[in-house]
């Protein structure tokens, strides 16, 4: 092991591999699981915690993008549409069906616009799990109560909501069960070409000794510093550019007592979401904003909050204030330039550019949304099948996420959603003396994989020391040992959302617990 000072000790990775992937969020850890999947070691490194910037500030939404039909971006939506059902059926823990609501504001489009999208959007892609669009009265729908009373008409669909930080967690899981090396707080300082790969130079963040690793491939899936890793690590000047596009989000206590969300016609044409989220809040966005700094740097303004505030306001009753803001977060999204003048039609969509000059293949992953991530990883393996020597076919396709195959369980009677109600039944009747929200979010955040530390437990001290209200010590030493978790701010905001629910009191009391966490065993999640 490297010199530490840390209770988290970083492995000493390969110093050979076949694919390097650079970077953590969705797309990396994506391609990871496909590639380990067919066999080929990868090696994963991300520069700070695994979904620490763009892929966990999204809408939380696998979605075709309504939206992006007026942009003419029909095969976009007809990929993320077919895209949404299949990811509803392998991670129906991680993703659940959502009903939209969309108050009409004819001042905005006529009706006979949204009835066309609408339409499109059922049919351009097969529907198995998700019900059709339809008109609604919004005087009689439960959802027209939280409305002000000028708001009549409407419609309503279907899409799928998801925790996105842990859809990224779940990917470098199972890639690291399919013998992935994950590299979490690891920085590629240099890319070098050789006659045969690459020397990458790999620099840990917490100050330890930079190692050196040859890969025959190297994956730049940085999101946004993509195209800064080609210009300064790997000498390379760009095809493309990207446009970073800074997306913002505003949480809010809770504006309505439903399970539905809304699709609001924004003033300037756009459209903002207000999302039930965690139970007890609304979440609300997104903007669209020029971001020219650091992506790292990423946070709303005041005049995004305004915007956000303003908008929402124009249709609940409730108004909406920033100082109702009990939470904010943000991220850039790495759009391909296309020279538009409006940020929000800038194309969602991706481009996988292969160079193999002098021998030494390098993949860039351009743009891409978080719905299209598997397709992508997918599109990214069959491109280096042929260097690699492994298969093409799309066995991402039928393989659930770790903890997904409830129906393994539970039956399939019902399909993915009605397995998942069967799987917290279980979860009740097994261990009736567990909390009910604690039960809730268990099953929700890790399906099957919560049984592998309830199995033994009999009684709520079997779970260790109840740090936080509802967090046990069994599911802090999960998130260290198996998802890579090495902070407070890992676990309360990215592993889970429960920064929301608990005190600056309670906050600090899971600080404490990292602060002086001593492994019970070495994090084999990490094993090369």
């Amino acid at each position: 092991m490297a010199p530490s000072t840390s209770p988290f000790e970083t492995p000493i990775p390969p110093s050979t591999t076949d694919v390097l992937v650079v970077g953590g969020g969705i797309n990396g850890c994506g391609i990871a699981r496909d590639l380990s999947g067919r066999g080929v070691r990868v090696l994963l490194c991300e520069q700070d915690d695994l979904a620490a910037h763009t892929s966990s500030a999204s809408t939380k939404l696998i979605h075709g993008g309504l939206r992006y039909l007026e942009y003419g971006e029909f095969g976009l939506v007809r990929k993320a549409l077919a895209e949404r059902e299949v990811l509803l059926r392998v991670a129906p823990h991680l993703i659940a069906p959502m009903r939209f609501v969309m108050p009409h504001d004819p001042g905005m489009r006529p009706a006979w616009m949204i009835r066309l999208g609408l339409w499109l959007y059922d049919h351009l892609a097969r529907r198995e799990v998700l019900p059709a669009s339809r008109a609604i009265d919004l005087r009689r729908d439960p959802a027209g109560a939280a409305l002000q009373p000028g708001w009549r008409r409407g419609f309503a669909y279907a899409d799928g909501w998801v925790d996105d930080a842990r859809l990224v967690v779940l990917n470098a899981r199972d890639a690291a069960d399919r013998r992935a090396t994950v590299l979490t707080r690891t920085r590629c300082t240099a890319l070098q070409r050789t006659r045969d790969g690459w020397r990458a130079t790999l620099q840990p963040r917490d100050g330890g000794p930079a190692w050196s690793v040859h890969a025959r491939v190297v994956v730049n899936a940085a999101g946004p510093w993509a195209e800064s890793l080609l210009r300064g690590q790997a000498g390379i000047a760009p095809a493309r550019h990207l446009r970073l596009v800074r997306g913002s989000h505003i949480v809010v206590p809770r504006l309505f007592d439903h399970d539905s969300a809304y699709l609001l016609q924004a003033s300037d044409r756009r459209v903002v979401f207000a999302i039930p989220y965690e139970r007890d809040y609304t979440l609300i966005g997104t903007t669209d904003v020029e971001h020219h700094d650091d992506p790292a740097t990423a946070c709303i303004d005041a005049d995004e909050t305004a915007y956000l505030c303003r908008e929402a306001g124009r249709y609940f009753r409730r108004p909406v204030t920033p100082a109702d803001v009990v939470w904010h977060y943000s991220g850039v999204r790495p759009l391909l330039e296309d020279a538009s003048d409006d940020p929000s039609a800038v194309t969602r969509d991706y481009r996988l550019e292969l160079d193999t000059r002098d021998g030494a293949p390098l993949l860039t992953v351009w743009g891409g949304k978080i719905t299209t991530y598997r397709t992508l990883a997918t599109e990214a393996a069959r491109r280096l099948a042929p260097l690699l020597g492994t298969t093409t076919d799309d066995w991402t396709r039928c393989a659930p996420l770790p903890g997904g195959d409830a129906t393994r369980l539970v039956g399939t009677d019902g399909g993915p959603v009605a397995a998942m109600r069967r799987l917290h039944d279980h979860v009740g009747t097994r261990w009736p003396w567990l909390p009910t929200q604690v039960r809730e979010r268990w099953v929700r955040a890790y399906g099957t994989s919560c049984l592998d530390w309830l199995q033994d437990a009999l009684r709520p001290a079997d779970l260790g020391a109840e740090v936080a209200p509802g967090l046990y010590e069994v599911e802090l030493r999960h998130w260290v040992t198996r998802e890579w978790a090495r902070s407070a701010d890992d676990a309360l905001w990215r592993r889970s959302k429960l920064g929301l629910h608990l005190s600056p009191a309670q906050r600090e009391a899971v600080h404490d617990w990292f602060a002086r966490y001593t492994p019970v065993a070495p994090p084999d999640a990490e094993k090369p």
